[in-house]
């Protein structure tokens, strides 16, 4: 949190906006014994998700471009020599920021991405043994093939990423849910929730911030207009799927139209990065969210359907083994 402050010191809105990270003034630890603490600065605003939903797409596309400016400062800010390897930061013994694990990977730093990657897929499929619905993957040859690809896919796939070396800070939640604004400027006043902050590969901020909650056609589709920076014309038409919001094409749009303007590297601008997000997209299947999340199971109770969701997500598993020609 430190070092995002830092990076958006040197951002100025023309329109005076103040900083929107809060500055934190001190903080302790978690141990057996206490709970961690963090005391920060109180930030102004008002929540934006529930507001950005029933906005017009002229107000929508304020916000985005100020995301993007975000956006931009974190791709552009020259990261610390301390800062050596991908993963969380860290504090050394004379207060000078470092690499360190990564939260929610419970590893780290790396000094590459494919180690990062590695581990990323290893971690995955240990928390599949566990799952009572996809046990390790052990039934129709599906294992044999996850193996084959943790031996020898990363070697083959890395050597077509020309910009693996590149790191920059991610925050990793950058949506609506973790945004304050000022409804009478539209303005963005804080960004918050840093959980999922990091040093990665540039283009996993779009892996990790920008998902989609449409149906996994409508969903294929928007990964591939991401990817190429190209839209369909005309744009689909919402749909709501069972469990999701559907796809707000026209935002999605707008989002890509934004950080062009901003002058933001976007996937499509990034090479390798289709390597990259079959990738991230593998380790995601590996462990399928919707067998995994306890929240979703429990609104989700009705036993059968989650055996077939168990045959979905394995189809699309192995339609990424596929793909990736394993």
């Amino acid at each position: 949190m430190k070092l995002l402050s830092s990076v958006l010191l040197e951002i100025h809105y023309v329109t005076s906006i103040h900083l929107f990270v809060s500055r934190v003034f001190g903080w302790g630890s978690a141990s057996r014994d206490h709970a961690g603490w963090i005391f920060q600065e109180l930030m102004p605003g008002e929540p934006l998700a529930e507001a950005f939903e029933a906005m017009p797409l002229g107000w929508k596309k304020v916000i985005l471009e100020q995301m993007a400016l975000f956006l931009k400062a974190l791709q552009d800010y020259p990261l610390p020599e301390s800062i050596r390897d991908l993963g969380g930061a860290n504090f050394d013994g004379s207060d000078a920021v470092v690499s360190g694990p990564m939260i929610g990977v419970g590893a780290g730093p790396w000094d590459s991405l494919k180690k990062f990657c590695r581990d990323c897929l290893k971690a995955a499929l240990a928390k599949a043994e566990d799952n009572p619905y996809v046990p390790g993957w052990k039934d129709d040859g599906v294992r044999k093939r996850i193996d084959t690809f943790m031996e020898k896919g990363p070697p083959v796939l890395f050597s077509a990423v020309p910009t693996k070396q590149e790191k920059s800070i991610i925050h990793g939640d950058s949506v609506p849910e973790n945004l304050l604004y000022d409804p009478a400027t539209c303005r963005i006043t804080a960004l918050l929730d840093y959980d999922f902050a990091r040093i990665l590969h540039p283009a996993y901020e779009f892996f990790l911030s920008f998902g989609s909650s449409g149906g996994d056609r409508e969903a294929e589709g928007l990964r591939t207009s991401k990817l190429t920076g190209r839209f369909p014309s005309p744009l689909p038409t919402r749909v709501a799927p069972q469990n999701g919001t559907g796809i707000e094409w026209e935002v999605a749009q707008a989002w890509e139209e934004a950080l062009q303007k901003m002058d933001v590297k976007r996937p499509s601008d990034i090479p390798g990065t289709e390597i990259l997000a079959n990738i991230d997209q593998l380790s995601d299947a590996l462990l399928p969210w919707r067998l995994a999340n306890e929240d979703f199971l429990n609104v989700n109770r009705d036993e059968n359907q989650r055996m077939a969701l168990r045959s979905l997500e394995e189809e699309t598993l192995k339609g990424l083994l596929g793909h990736l020609e394993f």
